[in-house]
C-alpha cells in the first residue's frame, strides 16, 4: 500500500475552452492575409499578416483599378505597406507590442488619382505555436 495522496486537479480558473481560432486558421479564411517571403525582405525577422481589411484598403489594385485611375499594382502596394511598417519599427524606437505608423496610398475607389495619408497599426504577438508574429491592422482593429 502507498502512502502517496494524489491531490484533487483544479478546474482551469476560466472554465474549460468551448473553441479556438488559430493564426492558421485565420489566414485559411481570408480573414488575415499573410504577406510571404516579401516581409523578408523588408526586413521582418517574423511572419507577417495583414488582415482582410488592410489588404483590400491599401494592397488590393486590379488591371482595371489602373486602367480606370493611376497605373500600380498589387505587389508594389504590398511592398509599400511592409517597407513602411519596418521603417516605423527601426526609427520610432521605445518598445512595447504595437506602434502606428502611416503611408500614401491612391485608394481603390474607382475615381481617385492621388494618393492619401493612411495610418496603420503594427501588433507583435504570440503565434499559434508561441512563437512572435506580426500583424498589420487598421487602427480600430484589435
Amino acid at each position: 500500500m502507498s502512502n502517496q495522496t494524489t491531490k484533487p486537479v483544479e478546474p482551469p480558473f476560466f472554465g474549460e475552452v468551448i473553441s479556438t481560432y488559430t493564426r492558421a486558421q485565420a489566414i485559411d479564411d481570408g480573414v488575415l492575409v499573410d504577406a510571404g517571403p516579401m516581409a523578408k525582405e523588408a526586413g521582418y525577422r517574423w511572419p507577417v499578416a495583414l488582415t482582410a481589411a488592410v489588404w483590400s484598403y491599401c494592397v488590393a489594385w486590379t488591371d482595371a483599378d489602373s486602367e480606370a485611375q493611376v497605373h500600380q499594382d498589387q505587389s508594389g502596394r504590398l511592398w509599400d505597406v511592409l517597407f513602411m511598417g519596418a521603417y516605423a519599427i527601426r526609427t520610432q524606437g521605445g518598445g512595447g507590442d504595437r506602434l502606428n505608423f502611416s503611408l500614401y496610398r491612391v485608394p481603390g475607389d474607382g475615381v481617385s488619382t492621388e494618393p492619401e495619408l493612411m495610418t496603420l497599426k503594427l501588433i507583435v504577438g504570440p503565434g499559434d505555436d508561441g512563437q512572435p508574429v506580426m500583424t498589420i491592422l487598421l487602427p480600430q482593429e484589435d
